[in-house]
């Protein structure tokens, strides 16, 4: 009985290596622009290569090219999907991170009381129709759900909303200064 080996010729398959591996290094490194991660994809390639069961033939320098430009370009990806999540992350812990180091800091917990007391003089003084506008809008409520609350279109919302913080910007203004 005769063994038959699918896999190619191991002298065959080094030549090609050999001789498209720098080629493959460089066509990754100026995606990747690492030379580390660029020499990784050139030998994925080549392991992608002789998974497939691929024969080193004329057509194969081309699908190798190709599958390198492939890996690296799907490495980029990868990274900057990793990068958009740990970001995402990031911005959704860092109120509780900066929450938890005010936490730790008497002045600022004082700071924060004070300036609590002042937004809620401010917002007694105002036209209750503000107050309420600003309360409904910083509790959350979107300008259609404020102008169902308040009876009023939709599109006078915005402005009434600026003239509400503005007025409450004043007020605070003319507290603080006291």
């Amino acid at each position: 009985m005769v063994a038959v080996s699918i896999a190619p010729s191991s002298s065959s398959l080094e030549a090609l290596f050999a001789e498209q591996y720098p080629r493959l290094v460089a066509i990754a490194y100026r995606v990747l622009g690492d030379r580390a991660d660029a020499e990784d994809v050139a030998q994925e390639a080549f392991v992608q290569f002789v998974r497939t069961g691929r024969q080193p033939e004329p057509s194969a320098p081309g699908w190798l090219s190709v599958a390198a430009a492939h890996r690296a370009l799907n490495l980029i990806r990868s990274r900057k999907r990793r990068i958009a999540r740990e970001l995402a992350e990031f911005r959704l812990h860092r109120p509780l991170l900066r929450e938890a180091q005010a936490a730790m800091d008497p002045l600022a917990l004082l700071d924060r009381a004070q300036l609590q007391i002042v937004v809620r003089a401010a917002l007694l003084r105002l036209r209750p129709r503000d107050a309420e506008l600003l309360a409904l809008r910083y509790g959350g409520s979107s300008y259609r759900e404020l102008a169902q609350a308040l009876g009023i279109d939709t599109h006078q919302i915005g402005t009434r909303l600026a003239r509400a913080e503005r007025a409450l910007k004043k007020e605070i203004e003319h507290a603080t200064l006291r």
